[in-house]
């Protein structure tokens, strides 16, 4: 029976949840296949960017986490970066998207986790990465939470998010693409009904850049700034811990 996508703005946090995780569990097989066409493959420099902004340098070889973390691409990426010598734990609850990424670099952990309720000790990871996967939390305030948490005083925390790009003419070209063109190559590619569906409604229901900003300033980050990718497709934040 096909999955019915919650309604991302309704309080009820359990339904988008159980539904999410569905979702990917089945599109998993073809998830990395259709980040890299459905984004004409900028999705690789986004990750690039992102790992730039995390400041590794400063402890090479700490322990990072990369939060959400799907197939693991972002984890790699920061893997693979010359010089690093730590260790990257990347943490997501759909577990089958972990299973596939494994072999993408040596040393990888992956942990089923919900980002809502980490199962690691306060203050441990030196870094931190969360890439397309915070609108999903059915509570950001509370992740946000959840993160500081688990991040040393002074480890910077770094989102790579989807956004609405507010300038004309890219906004309506981008809007017709992404609620129209978007869903019918998903569709076709993962062979699910609604998951392409449910990413722009999701992206829709986020807070806009400048309200993230404001809620990890609230839930414990200093220094919070923003950078806009592609025109405004993509943003990245970043802060570090208190």
């Amino acid at each position: 029976m096909a999955l019915t996508p919650p309604d991302v703005r309704s309080p009820g946090g359990e339904s988008k949840r159980s539904y999410v995780r569905d979702m990917f569990t089945a599109i998993a097989p073809r998830y990395d296949l259709l980040n890299h066409v459905l984004s004409l493959n900028i999705d690789r420099r986004w990750r690039r960017r992102a790992v730039r902004r995390l400041g590794w340098e400063a402890v090479p070889t700490g322990i990072y986490l990369d939060l959400c973390s799907g197939t693991l691409d972002l984890a790699a990426e920061l893997a693979h970066q010359d010089g690093f010598a730590g260790r990257v734990v990347g943490a997501d609850f759909v577990v089958p998207m972990l299973e596939l990424g494994m072999g993408k670099a040596e040393g990888l952990r992956g942990v089923g986790a919900d980002a809502l309720e980490l199962p690691f000790a306060d203050a441990t990871f030196d870094g931190m990465t969360i890439g397309f996967g915070i609108r999903n939390l059915t509570d950001v305030d509370a992740g946000l939470a959840e993160m500081a948490r688990v991040l040393t005083p002074g480890g910077r925390l770094v989102i790579l998010e989807f956004a609405t790009p507010t300038a004309w003419p890219v906004r309506p070209l981008y809007r017709f693409y992404f609620r129209r063109v978007l869903p019918q190559i998903g569709r076709f590619v993962s062979k699910h009904t609604s998951a392409y569906s449910y990413l722009p409604a999701s992206v829709d229901d986020f807070p806009v850049p400048n309200e993230l900003a404001r809620k990890m300033g609230d839930a414990g980050f200093r220094d919070v700034g923003q950078e806009s990718l592609s025109l405004g497709v993509a943003w990245l934040h970043w802060g570090t811990r208190q």
